[in-house]
């Protein structure tokens, strides 16, 4: 009997990076200010196509490198923070916390994230999403079914976000 096959490409490369300050906040609780090294990782998954391939790897590459870029060298602000008060306007943001600390960076060195904590199982919520768009537009055609990004905070420390679809 032949099984049928599902097929899917992986882009973890190198240079697939971003370097980040955040902390996680919550009712009750802040971490300090910090940073990480952040590694993105990219699993698709769709039926193999005429030209015998799920997508072109060169395409996942571009896309995922320009949401790194986005990315690097910003501290990410999760602007639905139940525990922070952030306000953001064309030269600064400020967060406040439930304690009273304000942090003010300029604009341009904060990527204001639709996300409630800053932590890397959200962060790899909110670059899915934005993938997920970016490939839909670029290759409308193609059927994705299963789209899954990992981002590592370090060596051996990933988080992972995934979808299935069609």
């Amino acid at each position: 009997m032949e099984h049928p096959r599902r097929y899917s490409v992986v882009v973890a490369k190198e240079y697939l990076k971003f370097s980040a300050g955040h902390f996680i906040a919550y009712p009750g609780f802040r971490e300090r200010l910090h940073g990480h090294n952040y590694q993105l990782s990219v699993r698709v998954e769709a039926m193999l196509g005429p030209e015998g391939y799920v997508l072109d790897f060169g395409l996942v590459k571009r896309i995922a490198k320009a949401l790194c870029d986005e990315l690097d060298e910003r501290t990410i602000v999760p602007e639905r923070s139940p525990a922070l008060a952030i306000t953001v306007d064309a030269v600064r943001v400020t967060m406040v916390t439930e304690e009273g600390h304000r942090f003010e960076l300029p604009r341009e060195d904060c990527a204001v994230l639709p996300i409630e904590h800053s932590s890397a199982e959200e962060i790899a919520d909110y670059v899915l999403g934005r993938l997920w768009d970016a490939l839909r537009a670029a290759v409308p055609e193609r059927v994705i079914t299963g789209l899954e990004v990992g981002v590592a905070e370090a060596p051996g420390q990933v988080a992972y976000c995934r979808t299935q679809c069609g």
